[in-house]
């Protein structure tokens, strides 16, 4: 029955990014679930068309109209261009458009009527250029729904990561690390391992902030002051956690195999060595409109999405 059917709710991105290109690409495979996109229905078809994809796609004004996903169909859920679209020139117009988006399988989630929301990718300047504070989906959907404190964690076949810090500027970095966000990441960070991933003892590895973890305090003091004692703390408590360790032997085939996820302290300490791994599994990044996007990181996100809801 559709009504035994989770619907994942998928945000198309960038309208003149690789987002629409990668969305087509969902209705060539099979997923055992109901699957709408968010988007404008007529650049989904002027896409197809485009790259020459034979796709129908189906407008549906409410969520309960969306069945079970069929290959060769695309859903969507309408949300409409603010200006005409050219697939690899930018448009601040449309900034407007890409949060309605968000906003809108927000929603959908928070009511009930979807189970997950997936994000392909959106251009971060184009935004800020329109006058929207936006520094990433973390931190957007945090706001939306007024999480206190959200938790970013990139998952691929080879290593999970979780940050401490996201996006922000490296020189703020040492002064947005305290013990309290530090045990706040981690806790999170360890329920959700155990709740979404049902791994009942998580192994948590915990980079230190600076070379070597510090190297005794010769090379910095965070480790001392913020990161060793919290630690100690939550595996007094019973937590698996270990650290701070040096972030340049953290990704080893065998550090990985000891752990269930990497916490690193920064965005690019721990998401280089991630990547490096499993690249296109998390991410991918290429021309828009040439029918050359890669797909399979947002095929992985909606596997995930599905198995997580």
């Amino acid at each position: 029955m559709t009504d035994s059917l989770p619907l994942i709710v998928v945000s198309s991105g960038e309208p003149a990014g690789i987002g629409p290109d990668i969305c087509l690409a969902l209705a060539a495979r099979a997923f055992p679930t109901r699957l709408a996109v968010l988007g404008d229905p007529g650049l989904f078809a002027e896409r197809a068309a485009a790259l020459g994809i034979a796709v129908d796609v189906h407008a549906r004004s409410y969520a309960a109209e969306i069945g079970p996903h069929a290959p060769g169909s695309l859903e969507v859920l309408p949300i409409e261009l603010r200006a005409p679209v050219t697939p690899g020139t930018l448009d601040a117009t449309n900034a407007a458009y890409v949060l309605d988006m968000l906003r809108e399988g927000t929603e959908l989630c928070t009511s009930g009527e979807a189970r997950a929301l997936v994000t392909a990718p959106v251009q971060k300047s184009v935004i800020a250029k329109a006058g929207f504070k936006f520094t990433g989906h973390t931190e957007f959907l945090a706001e939306l729904t007024g999480a206190a404190h959200p938790v970013m964690l990139l998952t691929g076949k080879a290593a999970r990561v979780a940050l401490v810090t996201t996006h922000l500027p490296l020189a703020d970095v040492p002064k947005a690390i305290d013990r309290a966000t530090l045990e706040s990441v981690l806790r999170i960070t360890h329920a959700d391992l155990q709740r979404r991933f049902r791994i009942d003892r998580p192994r948590m590895l915990v980079l230190g902030l600076n070379p070597h973890a510090g190297e005794s305090g010769t090379l910095g003091t965070e480790e001392i002051a913020v990161i060793e004692p919290t630690v100690r703390k939550l595996a007094a408590e019973g937590l698996g956690v270990l650290g701070p360790v040096s972030a340049d032997t953290a990704f080893t085939p065998e550090s990985l195999e000891r752990c269930d996820v990497v916490v690193a302290m920064f965005h690019d300490q721990g998401l280089p060595a991630l990547k490096a791994l499993s690249f296109g599994e998390i991410v991918n990044v290429t021309l828009a409109g040439t029918g050359r996007a890669v797909p399979k990181s947002l095929f992985a996100a909606v596997d995930l999405a599905l198995a997580l809801a």
